[in-house]
């Protein structure tokens, strides 16, 4: 196995920062995965995941987003995104990373694994590229937002006129995951959400990549896209023949506790889709692949991999 970095300059000139983790010479090579990571965290994070899937034949690829990780260009910078949509941007630095990746394996399957807000952005990826991919794991995701989600764009609008694209914004912060913990009631940081895993939440804190203050028009920009992803027009462009592998905590937060979860699927097979699965893992957090039974789940990931591109 072996681990390195690598950047390349997207349409509009950003740089991004990728991660891959390779295999040695002579090793039988399954396929590739690239990883979509969450809001306020970095590819890097998912070095044990990576490692496990190099173990089981899986090259793996990982660009850190705009305005996350070593892509952003200094730490003060984490949490911008873009002067124009950033939601968007993402997206297209995805596939501009998948095009690299078919040019690395052109005979090789590719499966994209998105975690929380890259999961939100792979399902817009699915609508636009899904054709380009053997199949999508979603972790951590949701389906459609309620009615306030108007109000938050709205809110980002007004602070952005008045603010700046760059203001960071306590407030909508804490409207997104503020209520997070309280399903906790003996939490000891703000952060518990996350994981029952002490040392990982405490490995999270530490990170100077990871948390931090978002901008307004981060907020923007994200809350216009979870709105988009879940229109029928979009959903009807999702390949029908494309596999997909939702997984969660069915105490994780931002899923809804599993409901957005359940909805997100049927979603998805109402629209003509015949491979769905979910599973949700009871008493499990936000990040299942940072929780006290990780290696079962990787497992299960291992094991939806093989059964799906072997």
């Amino acid at each position: 196995m072996s681990y390195s970095r690598f950047k390349f300059t997207a349409r509009d000139g950003a740089i991004i920062n990728v991660h891959k983790w390779g295999l040695d010479e002579g090793r039988t090579i399954k396929g590739v995965v690239q990883i979509s990571h969450g809001m306020a965290e970095w590819a890097y994070r998912y070095d044990y995941f990576a490692k496990a899937l190099n173990r089981e034949g899986y090259i793996v690829y990982a660009n850190d987003h705009r305005g996350h990780g070593l892509t952003a260009p200094s730490v003060e910078d984490i949490g911008y995104i873009s002067d124009n949509d950033g939601f968007i941007d993402m997206v297209e630095d995805m596939q501009e990373l998948n095009q690299q990746i078919r040019e690395d394996h052109p005979s090789l399957p590719l499966v994209l694994f998105g975690h929380s807000m890259g999961s939100f952005l792979s399902q817009r990826y699915i609508q636009l590229y899904g054709s380009d991919l053997a199949g999508v794991i979603l972790s951590g995701s949701n389906g459609k937002q309620g009615p306030v989600i108007n109000l938050g764009i709205a809110l980002a609008c007004l602070e952005m006129r008045f603010k700046g694209r760059r203001h960071r914004s306590r407030l909508l912060d804490q409207l997104s995951f503020g209520a997070y913990n309280r399903a906790f009631p003996d939490n000891r940081t703000r952060f518990d959400w996350l994981s029952r895993d002490q040392k990982q939440v405490n490995r999270y804190i530490e990170d100077p990549y990871c948390g931090g203050i978002f901008t307004s028009s981060f907020f923007y920009d994200f809350l216009r896209g979870l709105r988009m992803v879940t229109k029928g027009r979009y959903l009807k462009t999702v390949p029908q023949n494309l596999p997909i592998y939702i997984l969660s905590g069915s105490m994780d937060p931002v899923g809804g506790f599993g409901k957005g979860l359940e909805e997100l699927k049927d979603m998805y097979i109402t629209h003509g889709l015949k491979e769905v699965s979910l599973i949700l893992y009871p008493g499990g957090r936000h990040e299942m692949l940072n929780e006290i039974n990780r290696d079962e789940v990787i497992g299960d990931i291992v094991s939806w991999l093989n059964k799906t591109l072997i």
